[in-house]
């Protein structure tokens, strides 16, 4: 006789040690594809360039990003004589951990049976994970504001203004483009809006799936620019922008501080990546395992993102905002109205 399957909530000392586990799997994941996604940029815009990217260190330059840590690690720490330096201390921190801490909801695979217990393969799933997903990219701009603010710099403080001016901008097309997911949905929670997407496309085409690009391909378009743009990613990293602002908002920032910044970018990309192809590419459905078509979608995303930098000069600062307020948010406000009318349509 099959033995019964039940939650893993009913064995609470199992469940947190469950949770411990996933955790720590997600954290080591994400660690390793942010350092070698330093790597993969290099040699990626490197063949573009009909360059060789890093060669020297361990095969096609795999042990780089190692020796760049261990670089960074030893470096001397500087911190200027007139910083706040408390705030100037806790600005990369600021940045770096919300982009960690975003991956609690996203879910990387269908549920899992161990020793007659279910296992998610979610760290956690909120009925608000999309709340908690907009919540969390919201602190990040935070940390590049102090960051400018406590440097105690012109070009820093400049360069954090700058990052304010982005996140007020182009949140709001961010956040249309999701609205219009939810309207189809009817949910917030990023488990079932994977569910959704794996019934077949209108309820009837069974060799497509029911990804959400097919039916919203301009939101789609509009949360990978914006989230772009939103993170400070080449081209539109204004508040970075070395030909005008030596070095923005981490000018005044060396060693492994200076390392914490980078690392959030590169993990603010694999955040965005993973929610992208959440909401609209059925997140880890696919013909492999699951955490393995999630894998294939960030790493096609980030790919994306370096072609982006390794084609695009760096956008105005005016065309930027010209862009966001008279471009894209119009265009969000534009597909709500149409998928409203859909919606209401096919009820």
């Amino acid at each position: 006789m099959t033995p019964e399957i039940v939650s893993l909530s009913n064995n609470w000392p199992l469940f947190v040690s469950t949770m411990l586990v996933k955790i720590l799997v997600v954290f080591v994941v994400v660690i390793l594809i942010v350092a070698y996604a330093t790597w993969l940029e290099r040699k990626v815009i490197g063949h573009m360039q009909t360059r060789l990217g890093p060669m020297e260190t361990g095969w096609h330059g795999l042990l780089q990003p190692i020796a760049d840590g261990l670089k960074l690690f030893f470096k001397e720490d500087i911190i200027p004589a007139k910083a706040a330096k408390f705030t100037f201390v806790l600005a990369p921190m600021m940045l770096l951990v919300p982009a960690f801490i975003t991956f609690a909801v996203v879910p990387f695979g269908r549920d899992i049976e161990i020793g007659g217990y279910i296992v998610p393969l979610q760290i956690t799933d909120l009925n608000v994970g999309v709340l908690y997903v907009l919540a969390m990219a919201s602190l990040g701009a935070y940390g590049i504001v102090l960051a400018g603010w406590a440097s105690n710099s012109k070009y820093s403080l400049l360069g954090g203004i700058r990052s304010t001016a982005q996140m007020i901008s182009f949140e709001l097309a961010a956040g249309l483009s999701i609205v219009a997911v939810f309207m189809l949905s009817e949910t917030l929670s990023l488990r079932e809006i994977v569910a959704l997407q794996m019934e077949p496309l209108w309820g009837t085409i069974t060799f497509l799936p029911n990804w959400y690009i097919f039916s919203q391909p301009l939101a789609f378009g509009l949360f990978i620019l914006t989230s772009l743009i939103e993170i400070n990613r080449t081209p539109f990293d204004l508040p970075e922008a070395e030909s005008e602002l030596v070095s923005g908002f981490c000018t005044e920032y060396s060693s492994m501080k200076y390392a914490l910044f980078f690392m959030a970018e590169y993990a603010n990309m694999v955040v965005i990546a993973a929610i992208a192809a959440t909401l609209f590419l059925g997140g880890w459905s696919g013909p492999f395992f699951g955490p393995i078509n999630l894998l294939l979608k960030i790493v096609a995303f980030m790919f994306f993102a370096i072609w982006l930098r390794a084609t695009m000069p760096r956008v105005r600062y005016d065309q930027l905002m010209t862009m966001g307020w008279k471009v894209l948010i119009p265009l969000g406000l534009a597909n709500l109205i149409v998928t409203g009318i859909v919606v209401l349509l096919v009820q």
